[in-house]
């Protein structure tokens, strides 16, 4: 390859870890205006201003990590400053931000024309990796703005199935109140159906783009949260996370996917995300509806708490989270959905839940009482690395799951590879360095984490966003960086 005079930033010495290509190669990186403009097996250092060496760590391309939630229990902009602090320590350089409208996140109702460009201005300055956002149609209106959500770079949207009856914590019977939409609104599956022909419309009038338009869905059923969790609280014998797995059961999961996969084959939605699937029989559903409707291009998405926790981790009610942990026998059948190619990416549902939010402070080891969802995108390479590595998962499979697949679905297709013409998003691993999970070691503002303890092997080293260095070995460097990707994003 002809070399490129007046590089930026050399980093020497990286074996190259790069989705679909199974090689793991010894390579220099050069990089330019924050992309990678040559890559060899040697690079003179003359060529560039500043040379770093990879010491013959791992380079993985920064992952996405495309299912994560800014500012539903504090500020929003005061919540990208510190999670995408944690996200950068994780190998995260893209962060995919689930939002919606309703309380929590900005406790605002309204068009989102009025909504998101506050959204947008508060995250400004405010992330340290590159960020974007899927939204949620919550009430009628916002299916007409759709077309106006696709102008300002949004090309996914979101479905909550069980917010129908059920707020974020329980039985909600104030549906208005909680979504702040009007009264003779209703959130349920007709709505639901009314968004996929609303996104079938979409795709339809913007055939250029149609391939990055896509419909996420948080799938449980919630008359059958609401009859179960009845059931559960009555049954002394079951406690923490069992009794809330029991109460948020699977085939409640498994019902949801069945519901949605064929609403979305009588609107014609073809492009679905189910979103973190959380048990075998959730990913058994989702597997038996690709094979019912093979003309829906479904996407599985399983989280990193999903395959590291289960319902006798330590962790109790900081493990709290929609769908819950489940047994040691669901994340076996998740681990073997991941190496038979079933699942195409892994995610960290990254939800900053503060210790003083999370437990209730009259009964703090009450799992109905306990605020749901916690971070893990500071773990989300690790965790990947360190317990698919101990089943065979190949590298190159891994930058897939993490970085490749979720760019390609979402409309980011200058990220996810290590390639001339790519941003320059970069993690340096050390395959062979074990460390023990430790809260205070984070950079979040959670003050705990559900995976205390838990031992990995593989750490994230250096991460690099558009070729500059932005978590060096602990540290979060410089200020933030992070820009807003209005999708779809072309590779130049």
């Amino acid at each position: 390859m002809t070399e490129i005079s007046g590089l930026d930033t050399l980093i020497k010495h990286v074996r190259v870890v790069r989705p679909n290509q199974s090689s793991v190669e010894l390579l220099d990186l050069g990089i330019k205006d924050g992309k990678f403009t040559q890559i060899s097996p040697e690079i003179s250092p003359e060529q560039a201003k500043e040379v770093i060496d990879g010491q013959h760590w791992l380079g993985f391309p920064g992952c996405v990590d495309a299912h994560m939630h800014i500012g539903i229990y504090q500020p929003l902009e005061q919540d990208a400053v510190e999670e995408s602090k944690a996200a950068a320590m994780g190998g995260v350089t893209t962060s995919l931000n689930y939002m919606r409208t309703g309380q929590y996140y900005l406790n605002k109702g309204g068009p989102y024309r009025s909504f998101f460009p506050e959204v947008l201005a508060r995250s400004e300055g405010n992330f340290f990796v590159d960020y974007g956002y899927h939204l949620a149609p919550i009430s009628p209106h916002h299916i007409d703005e759709m077309s106006w959500l696709l102008d300002q770079g949004v090309t996914s949207f979101k479905i909550f199935m069980f917010y129908g009856g059920y707020g974020l914590h329980g039985l909600s019977d104030q549906q208005s109140l909680f979504l702040m939409i009007n009264k003779e609104d209703r959130y349920d599956f007709a709505h639901f159906e009314f968004i996929m022909r609303g996104l079938t419309r979409l795709r339809q009038a913007h055939p250029e783009v149609q391939d990055s338009l896509s419909l996420s869905l948080h799938c449980e059923v919630a008359e059958i949260l609401n009859a179960y969790t009845k059931l559960v609280q009555q049954d002394t014998s079951l406690s923490g996370l069992k009794a809330y797995s029991a109460a948020r059961p699977p085939h409640s999961e498994g019902l949801a996917i069945c519901i949605a996969s064929y609403l979305a084959h009588e609107t014609d939605c073809v492009n679905i995300n189910l979103l973190h699937l959380s048990s075998q029989k959730a990913l058994a559903a989702a597997l038996m509806m690709q094979s019912t409707f093979p003309h829906i291009n479904f996407r599985r998405e399983v989280t990193v708490g999903h395959l590291l926790l289960d319902v006798d981790a330590p962790a109790g009610k900081w493990a709290k989270v929609n769908p819950p942990i489940r047994s040691r026998q669901d994340v076996e059948f998740l681990w073997n959905a991941v190496l038979a190619g079933q699942v195409d990416w892994v995610v960290s549902d990254h939800a900053c839940c503060s210790a003083e939010k999370k437990a209730s402070l009259k009964d703090p080891e009450n799992i109905w009482l306990a605020k749901s969802g916690f971070g893990g995108t500071e773990y989300l390479l690790s965790g990947v690395f360190s317990e698919g590595s101990k089943r065979g998962l190949p590298y190159h499979r891994m930058a897939e799951l993490l970085s490749w697949n979720p760019a390609q679905r979402y409309g980011l297709f200058c990220k996810g590879d290590i390639a001339v013409g790519y941003d320059a998003d970069l993690v340096l691993l050390n395959p062979d360095e074990t460390f023990v999970v430790q809260a205070d070691e984070s950079p979040s503002q959670q003050g705990y984490t559900p995976f205390e303890g838990v031992e990995l092997t593989g750490r994230v080293k250096q991460t690099f966003l558009r070729g500059q260095l932005i978590y060096d070995r602990g540290q979060v460097m410089g200020t933030p960086q992070g820009k807003y990707l209005k999708r779809p994003l072309a590779l130049s």
